[in-house]
């Protein structure tokens, strides 16, 4: 076991992301000077890098990994697995094997996991299978404490359909009458942030991150058309479909599979904690869709 440098006592992964960059600046906020791991240091604001610990490296290198949270108090794992790679559920277990390695040898103290709703199925919600490993593999080190944050479909997962937005269609495969949960990264970041901060728990933890409210994909669409000033139609399509369109852009097999398997295995899915004070958030997606969705549609 490493001695822990206690001036460092966070280590923040992907710390340019949707959520890491929230994390890092409240920690910053805070008086803490976080570590962070980044592959490229460029991508991180002037302001921002003279003021935290950078390793620069990649996650899917174990030995930069290993080196880089040894002697670090609380670890937040963002796994950097692209849902497009081959074999993502391999891939996404191997590159958190190093931070495993770590907490079993004693080398980090806690770990906060950005897991997802579904991982509590263990099995058949695609890419999220490999969030559930780790989450099991991470239970076994024996580490003082880890925190596994079961969070909402992102709001920032419009972004990737930009171009079908600005044509007015909301494309998706998921059953547009289910409701599910919807939460913006920023208030997942204030979570992370908050438990990073506090010294006080302890052993296995799972709290869900569900939003504000459940949606619907038929409310969604309502609700965007509403934000941003234009028609959006709702365009469900089969699973078929969905893996004709990923194999047409070029991916693998394991990623089709790996990405349908994601929307085949939550329907119907019922989250493991329910809304309550601890897992709701408060920013509405009218609010976000405002201010982040629709500056990028404009013309």
């Amino acid at each position: 076991m490493r001695e822990r440098d206690e001036s460092t006592t966070i280590a923040v992964t992907t710390p340019t992301g949707h959520v890491g960059s929230r994390v890092v600046r409240l920690l910053l906020q805070a008086g803490v000077r976080p570590r962070v791991l980044v592959r490229d240091p460029a991508r991180l604001d002037e302001a921002t890098r003279a003021r935290v610990d950078v390793r620069r490296g990649d996650l899917t290198d174990a030995g930069f990994v290993r080196e880089a949270v040894a002697g670090v108090r609380t670890v937040f794992w963002v796994d950097p697995t692209p849902h497009t790679t081959a074999d993502p559920i391999e891939t996404s277990l191997r590159t958190a094997a190093p931070l495993v390695e770590a907490a079993r040898a004693g080398d980090v103290g806690r770990v906060v996991l950005l897991s997802s709703i579904g991982a509590e199925k263990r099995h058949g919600v695609g890419h999220i299978d490999a969030l559930a490993g780790i989450e099991e593999q991470l239970d076994a080190t024996g580490v003082d404490g880890v925190l596994h944050l079961r969070c909402a479909y992102f709001f920032t997962n419009l972004l990737l359909d930009l171009e079908g937005l600005s044509r007015g269609v909301l494309t998706t495969a998921f059953d547009p009458d289910h409701p599910m949960p919807w939460v913006d990264p920023r208030d997942i970041g204030d979570v992370v942030a908050a438990r990073l901060l506090s010294d006080t728990w302890r052993g296995r933890v799972v709290q869900a991150v569900h939003g504000p409210e459940d949606l619907t994909f038929h409310q969604v669409a309502q609700t965007l058309t509403e934000a941003l000033g234009r028609p959006i139609r709702l365009d469900p399509v089969g699973d078929d479909a969905a893996r004709d369109a990923l194999r047409a852009a070029g991916l693998p097999p394991s990623a089709v599979e790996g990405i349908v398997g994601m929307t085949t295995g939550s329907r119907g899915l019922v989250a493991e904690q329910p809304r309550d004070l601890l897992t709701t958030t408060p920013t509405p997606l009218s609010g976000w869709a405002h201010a982040q969705l629709r500056p990028l549609l404009k013309g």
